[in-house]
């Protein structure tokens, strides 16, 4: 818990001075407050001492001397002074109060602002195997719900958590000075809120830890039905989405009733303490009061203490509410480190190489699994020499790991066994954005974000001009479609773009990857939604036109790959041929069979076309 505080604590920042003034501020205020019943104590007892002594001029044995030696002996000028001294304090325990409740939300915000701004940083350096570890989902709840329980309780702590103790601390002492046995009653009272409020937080922390895990499936339900809107509705399964999502809801809701009923207990074991204390000191100071004659316990004394009784109740009860703030934040708290302390598994080495001098590549051995607690290798004993400028088709069944052999060369993972490397270097050797900047990857699910078509585009390269930008677009066959909008390339995309076509939308990332003129381009299955005649045009332009460019093609239709130099046959996680298509038809049986029902399938669609045009 405490390494966790420490760790978080550095996200303060440029923060600290605010950090540190709202307690000091906190502490005046209080002193202040806490002055305010010792004064009207003493001119409760000065009033009461001066009414009965018919009008004359006392000094009770509490009396502060100081107000006496500015010569001030006369009933209204006594009362005068007391009255400018409440003033005073009162006034400055408003500023006081009103500082640090300025430092206070400046420090809160500015922390949490830190504190995301971390996350989101630590989440953009993770590999592909770190986001594996954390759902999209579970991240979003992180960065907001879990910040916020953190943000709260870091202003609790800096200001609320500062007054409560002090003035508990400066309201015995005061309630000592003026009451003396009597505050003892608090003595008995404190164990009785620590052994309750102790036990409080027992039963409910093990409920905040899996309420926060809840949270996630239900961030993830919702993301999940926002994105897929247009698969749910075509499907007609709106009723029963509401109905998982209204489940999943209940059962946040459940477990957090749990605990709020827990948590409840609070406030009725707080009311008992005042009450107590309330009582106590009435019938105990009203009994010395009487039977003294205001001797042993004076008037004055009774309200302070009362006063100061209050204080302390007050001191506690914003004690137990920082206390289930706490419990609940601690395990944000928890969470939040989790995504700090979680080392990215691919990291720059020490001296890396700063140029990828061409698009070879070579995979040596290469073995690969996406967890060392998997049990089964998702690429196993991978050999395979590529030269720059060659264009490699990869052909295989769904679950063979084309994309998994793909993802290892830009270092989206490493091999777990074995070396690829790119321009005859190791990759785990380059810079990690040198190596990317060379390897552009069109990858299956295609990601547009929202802003112009120019704003996208410039993602491949955030300097390129109208002109690059257009060619791009004239070798992806995209350049037509975007002239067809009024606006052209300053066309509004929409978030996932979602106004625009699947083949639009891969076009439009196959000339944002071309942009960046990469040494390595792969195409992972990313021509699956535009039709043949296109896809043919796309590879005919990128073979004229980036000649130099390994160029890797991920397909599921031979007439994709035919053309290549190098056609490879994965096969669960394994090369099962290799060689141009004349070769792999005549020796490797998956290919064959794949080009023969894709053939046979193309003549039976060509043969209706046929017999429509007849008739």
């Amino acid at each position: 818990m405490f390494g966790n505080i420490k760790r978080l604590s550095k996200c303060i920042g440029e923060y600290k001075k605010s950090s540190i003034l709202s307690p000091i501020f906190v502490m005046i205020e209080v002193i202040m407050e806490c002055l305010i019943p010792f004064f009207t104590a003493d001119l409760i007892t000065y009033i009461e001492f001066y009414n009965r002594s018919n009008g004359q001029n006392v000094n009770p044995p509490q009396l502060i001397d100081f107000i006496m030696s500015f010569g001030v002996t006369n009933y209204l000028g006594i009362v005068g002074v007391y009255c400018a001294i409440l003033l005073v304090l009162a006034v400055l325990s408003l500023t006081f109060g009103a500082l640090a409740g300025i430092h206070c939300s400046r420090a809160s915000c500015g922390f949490a602002k830190n504190l995301r701004k971390e996350l989101y940083s630590s989440s953009q350096n993770f590999s592909f195997e770190n986001i594996d570890k954390f759902s999209t989902s579970s991240l979003v709840t992180r960065l907001t719900t879990d910040v916020t329980n953190v943000q709260q309780s870091f202003m609790m702590i800096i200001r609320t958590a500062v007054r409560s103790p002090f003035m508990f601390i400066f309201s015995i002492v005061m309630a000592v000075i003026r009451g003396g046995v009597m505050a003892l009653v608090f003595v008995v009272v404190i164990p009785i809120l620590l052994f309750g409020l102790i036990t409080i937080a027992r039963k409910a922390m093990p409920i905040f830890r899996k309420v926060f895990k809840k949270y996630d499936t239900l961030n993830a339900s919702v993301q999940e039905n926002v994105h897929g809107m247009r698969v749910v509705k075509s499907f007609v399964r709106e009723e029963h989405e509401t109905k998982k999502f209204e489940n999943a809801s209940s059962d946040v809701a459940n477990d957090f009733t749990r605990a709020e009923k827990i948590l409840a207990f609070n406030s009725p074991i707080m009311q008992l303490c005042m009450y107590i204390v309330m009582v106590s000191v009435c019938l105990l100071g009203s009994y010395l009061i009487i039977s003294s004659n205001s001797v042993v316990f004076a008037i004055g004394d009774f309200t302070a203490t009362l006063t100061y009784g209050m204080q302390i109740l007050m001191s506690l009860m914003m004690l137990s509410m920082i206390f289930v703030m706490t419990t609940m934040s601690l395990e944000s708290a928890n969470r939040i480190c989790e995504v700090l302390d979680e080392k990215p598994t691919i990291e720059n080495p020490e001296n890396p190489v700063m140029i990828v001098e061409n698009g070879d590549i070579e995979y040596e051995n290469v073995s690969f699994k996406y967890s060392q607690r998997a049990e089964k290798n998702a690429l196993t004993n991978i050999n395979l020499s590529i030269k720059s400028g060659q264009t490699v088709g990869i052909i295989g069944g769904t679950g063979s790991s084309k994309s998994s052999l793909i993802q290892l060369l830009p270092r989206l993972y490493d091999a777990t066994e074995g070396v690829v490397r790119v321009g005859g270097v190791d990759v785990r050797e380059y810079d990690i954005e040198v190596l990317r900047d060379a390897v552009s990857i069109v990858l299956q699910k295609n990601v547009l974000f929202s802003g112009t078509i120019k704003d996208n585009l410039r993602w491949g390269n955030e300097n390129a001009t109208d002109e690059e930008m257009e060619r791009a677009c004239m070798l992806a066959q995209a350049h037509d479609f975007v002239m067809s909008f009024p606006d052209g390339y300053d066309h509004y995309v929409e978030q996932g773009g979602t106004n625009l076509s699947g083949g639009q939308k891969q076009r439009l990332c196959i000339a944002r990857a071309i942009l960046k003129r990469p040494k390595i381009l792969i195409l992972d299955d990313s021509t699956s939604a535009v039709d043949t005649r296109t896809d043919a045009l796309i590879r005919k332009a990128m073979k004229e036109e980036i000649p130099d460019t390994t160029k890797i093609i991920i397909a599921q239709r031979i007439s994709s790959v035919e053309e290549a130099d190098i056609i490879i046959i994965l096969d669960d996680g394994q090369i099962n041929g290799l060689g141009s298509h004349e070769f792999l038809i005549e020796n490797n049986e998956i290919y064959r069979d794949i080009y023969t029902s894709q053939t046979k399938s193309s003549s039976k669609e060509t043969s209706v076309e046929g017999d429509d045009s007849n008739e």
